[in-house]
């Protein structure tokens, strides 16, 4: 990366690194979000690049979205779009829709909201009043300020090539280093959810946490607890998506998983075992790419349950998924797992346990082939016994038959009832 310290003019409250003395190559841009920032430009708009976007093509990585901020307003920017749709109610912005159902976000510039003015607006939605959406356009200025940390809050301007820094983010890019926009304290205080985020870009991107806000973290986790259950499970599953060592690893650090995922969290921090058989099986599913095989949720939730129930897999003399329903009821975690997901997970880990015991007795129900749970139970047992799903020719039937040759117990022909003859004249 080059150095924000040179070839920068500053003006009074921000910093603009030309090219070629940053490092974000313009063949990098998704082409279509460089169309939508050339169409606004002509029409007399000023529209860039902003968030991770920016961040990413400043560390020479690849994006994941190109979202773009604008002075347009909606309705402008909607007009001047036939493929552009307008969403959400507090704060609307718009979908820019290209083949291939790729979406491109575009934004008004907007200040940051003061949380009376939110809590306000919620309780007249609450009650059913008929309102108009807020009013949080603002400046470029403000719309980086609003942020929560200095290396989101970068803005590139395609028609300048230009990367435009209010906060401090080139310098904090340069240290490697994740500092929260004002003070730690308060902005964690404003939304707890942020010292997970936090955390998060830390442990992806490789950086160090400030100082200030390290200090933070270490005071206020516990009021992550605090917030709504749905959007704890919302953030956990992004960390579970992929890149998820990391994030975990961190979050234990800082002692945030008792907060997010109850008994089961408090359980990984104290045992560095059962965490680091965890961290395993995760890395193996990513190594295998397990996400392109179409998984639900219910599978990635398995796994993050399966070393704090493996150890229920050696008994023989328990109901596997009463025992599992209770357990997995009992750990109250303060992320909210669907009741759905939950019941997947509970599932497909009594059949993956059923396999375990089969292969240790010989006794196996070959009617858990019919169920639908039974595909996504196979690959984690295979992914946990040789770190890989199935591939062709492998199954866990085929496994059986090899262990046992003569069919083991789950081969027994079932006895047939005897029927009694019907009455005469019946």
């Amino acid at each position: 990366m080059h150095d924000p310290s040179h070839q920068a003019s500053r003006g009074q409250d921000r910093v603009i690194l030309e090219a070629p003395h940053h490092a974000i190559d313009r063949a990098a841009i998704d082409s279509d979000a460089l169309k939508i920032m050339d169409r606004l430009d002509r029409q007399g708009f000023l529209a860039c690049l902003v968030g991770g976007a920016v961040r990413d093509l400043m560390l020479g990585r690849k994006p994941k979205d190109f979202d773009i901020a604008t002075d347009a307003r909606p309705g402008q920017i909607k007009k001047r779009f036939a493929n552009a749709y307008v969403i959400g109610r507090r704060f609307r912005l718009v979908h820019v829709h290209f083949p291939g159902d790729k979406v491109i976000e575009v934004a008004t510039f907007r200040r940051a909201v003061p949380p009376e003015e939110e809590e306000a607006q919620a309780a007249r939605e609450a009650v059913g009043e008929t309102i108009e959406p807020l009013d949080p356009y603002g400046t470029p200025r403000e719309d980086a300020f609003r942020r929560d940390i200095t290396i989101n809050a970068l803005l590139y301007d395609a028609v300048l090539d230009a990367v435009i820094d209010y906060t401090g983010g080139l310098d904090d890019l340069a240290r490697r280093r994740v500092r929260v926009i004002g003070d730690p304290a308060t902005r964690f205080a404003e939304d707890p959810v942020r010292i997970w985020r936090v955390i998060r870009h830390a442990a992806r991107l490789g950086f160090t946490i400030e100082a200030a806000a390290e200090k933070a973290i270490r005071s206020q986790a516990a009021l992550v607890a605090g917030c709504a259950g749905a959007r704890l499970y919302e953030e956990l599953n992004k960390d579970l998506a992929g890149e998820t060592r990391p994030v975990l690893e961190k979050l234990r650090r800082y002692g945030l998983l008792r907060h997010i995922l109850g008994a089961l969290g408090r359980d990984y921090e104290a045992d560095a075992a059962l965490f680091t058989r965890l961290l395993t099986l995760l890395e193996r599913r990513e190594r295998c790419g397990i996400r392109a095989v179409k998984a639900g949720p219910g599978d990635v939730y398995a796994l993050l349950f399966y070393p704090w129930v493996e150890r229920l897999f050696g008994r023989d003399d328990i109901d596997i998924g009463r025992v599992l329903h209770d357990d997995l009821q009992a750990l109250r975690t303060e992320a909210t797992i669907p009741k759905l997901v939950r019941a997947d997970a509970i599932q497909i880990l009594s059949i993956a346990g059923a396999m375990v015991r089969g292969l240790r007795t010989g006794r196996i129900r070959w009617s858990l082939q019919k169920r639908a749970h039974y595909a996504p139970a196979e690959r984690l047992f295979f992914l946990v016994t040789e770190g890989a799903p199935p591939g062709d020719g492998k199954s866990y039937e085929a496994l059986f038959r090899r262990t046992f040759p003569r069919g083991g117990l789950g081969d027994r022909p079932r006895r047939r009832r005897s029927r009694r003859p019907r009455p005469a004249g019946a």
